[in-house]
């Protein structure tokens, strides 16, 4: 039993019409499921990721009419998206410039050449040279070309200010490795790298210890949740029971349709989320067409009137 990587990552905007033209727009990536957030059916929740759907390419929003987040620790704070080659980092350095997007100059950070930006809202993001190790599945409308398109999310990064509790969760509970350590963007503080599976940047979570930052407070622009993944059912149904063995606090099984999820808080206060890789988005939609339409889970299906008025057209 053990986790594979990144699953997906969730986030928070304000303007779900204004983030689907950057992520579609700027970042050319594909939305590959339009649908609303199951708890609370007057937000969207859209998803975005690779030309195949693949798990581990997905970036996702929840909307709601909320202030700006207020930075601080306890919170994730940057989120990366793989691309291929130093060549290409710096591609996306010049298209940015050329679009207005906030950013900073390509550094070398932890071994990999780095884009820190921002979205409109203010998401802390990164764009890393991930080698070009593994599969990548291009997404054939999207407005950048098919060589220099993200592939998939990279290292996830949290603010915490102890490292001990948090790490004990990491490996302990689930099971990570701690890797190594490098130093973080400011205050002199150390990230440490924590990898699942086979390992590489799909399959990281880093940590950086600052204990002198206030709470952060969540609102657009931060991130909601981590989802890690887990390839089938059989070893979900092991996460489930061995976060219930351990006293550990959780939601206990949710079924999301499109994957089932396990969530819990870990000690830092982030909230972390396992997910299947199963069934997919193609579940109910035609592959070739994913995020066209509204989708909806046959549980909230014959709310589907009542759902749709209430949502502003993207």
């Amino acid at each position: 039993m053990q986790l594979t990587g990144i699953h997906h990552l969730t986030a928070i905007s304000a303007n779900a019409s204004a983030n689907h033209a950057f992520y579609v727009g700027v970042l050319g990536m594909r939305l590959v499921k339009r649908t609303v957030n199951q708890d609370d059916v007057s937000a969207y929740h859209l998803f975005y990721g690779d030309g195949a759907a693949s798990p581990g390419s997905d970036i996702t929003f929840f909307e709601w009419p909320v202030a700006p987040e207020r930075r601080g620790t306890h919170a994730i704070v940057r989120t990366a998206l793989r691309v291929a080659g130093e060549d290409t980092v710096r591609w996306w350095a010049e298209r940015f410039a050329a679009q207005g997007v906030r950013h900073e100059a390509p550094v070398l950070r932890d071994g990999r050449l780095t884009l820190d930006f921002e979205d409109p809202e203010g998401q802390r993001l990164a764009l890393i040279d991930d080698g070009g190790a593994g599969d990548a599945h291009p997404w054939d409308r999207s407005t950048v070309p098919a060589e220099r398109q993200i592939r998939g999310l990279g290292p996830i990064t949290a603010s915490v200010p102890a490292l001990e509790p948090t790490e004990r969760v990491l490996t302990a509970v689930l099971g990570m490795r701690k890797v190594r350590s490098y130093p973080g963007r400011a205050n002199g503080q150390e990230v440490h790298v924590f990898e699942m599976g086979e390992g590489g940047p799909a399959a990281e979570y880093h940590l950086a210890v600052e204990p002198g930052l206030a709470d952060a407070r969540q609102g657009a622009g931060a991130v909601h949740h981590v989802a890690f993944r887990t390839p089938d059912r059989a070893q979900y149904e092991a996460w489930v029971a061995r976060l219930r063995d351990l006293r550990i606090p959780s939601s206990g099984p949710v079924d999301r349709y499109y994957f089932e999820s396990l969530y819990f808080r870990e000690p830092g206060g982030i909230l972390f989320e396992i997910a299947t890789d199963g069934p997919g988005f193609a579940v109910d939609e035609p592959a070739e067409s994913l995020g066209e339409k509204l989708a909806l889970p046959p549980f909230l299906e014959g709310r589907r009137a009542l759902i749709e008025r209430g949502l502003k057209p993207l």
